[in-house]
């Protein structure tokens, strides 16, 4: 579902078609709302690669030496890398113009802060063995993100469709990351099960 959404925004958004009339004011509306300016840019912040990828490096430190595994931390980097090279093309090619405040400049489709923070913090609740790896702070890193969205719309530094197009992106990355280490514990407990000695 993430992925057909994707591929519908981004039509949408590179056909310059009917949803970016809508998707252009609630932008509008968003940045002109009486939202804290100061808050919404430390949460626009947090989308900074300065800021999470450091958050990340923690978390996959803390995993790594907590349960002895490192494919995990490379699915996790991996994934990571994935992110700048799916997402700078895709601005390059569709060349969205921005939000007033960032007017001339294109390629604000999608948002790389909004995908680099779903990704690295996402990553971090779904590492194996990790302390984050629990409900709660599942659906505080839903939150999270949220905010990081909320806060690059209301500073002007995208459209909601690139927000969430972003989110639509990560989801399809952090699932097929998931996927990937699901097999890895799954084939690791297998042969611990058989008495096979494990990488």
């Amino acid at each position: 579902m993430a992925a057909l959404l994707f591929a519908a925004l981004t039509w949408q958004v590179a056909t310059d078609g009917p949803l970016l009339t809508p998707d252009e004011r609630l932008g509008d509306a968003i940045r002109t709302s009486a939202i804290p300016p100061g808050p919404a840019e430390l949460f626009a912040d947090l989308g900074n690669l300065s800021v999470a990828l450091p958050v990340l490096a923690v978390v996959l430190a803390w995993t790594t030496w907590r349960t002895r595994a490192w494919r995990p931390a490379v699915a996790a980097l991996v994934t990571m890398a994935l992110v700048p090279a799916l997402v700078a093309p895709l601005q390059s090619a569709i060349a969205r113009p921005g939000p007033p405040p960032m007017a001339p400049e294109t390629g604000f489709y999608p948002s790389g802060h909004a995908a680099t923070a779903a990704v690295a913090y996402g990553l971090c609740v779904l590492l194996p063995g990790g302390v984050l790896r629990t409900r709660a702070t599942a659906y505080g890193c839903v939150l999270l993100n949220a905010a990081v969205g909320l806060g690059l719309v209301r500073q002007g530094y995208h459209w909601p469709v690139d927000v969430i197009g972003s989110w639509c992106l990560s989801v399809v990355l952090l699932c097929a990351t998931a996927y990937v280490l699901s097999r890895w514990v799954s084939r690791s407990t297998r042969r611990s099960s058989s008495g096979t000695p494990s990488c």
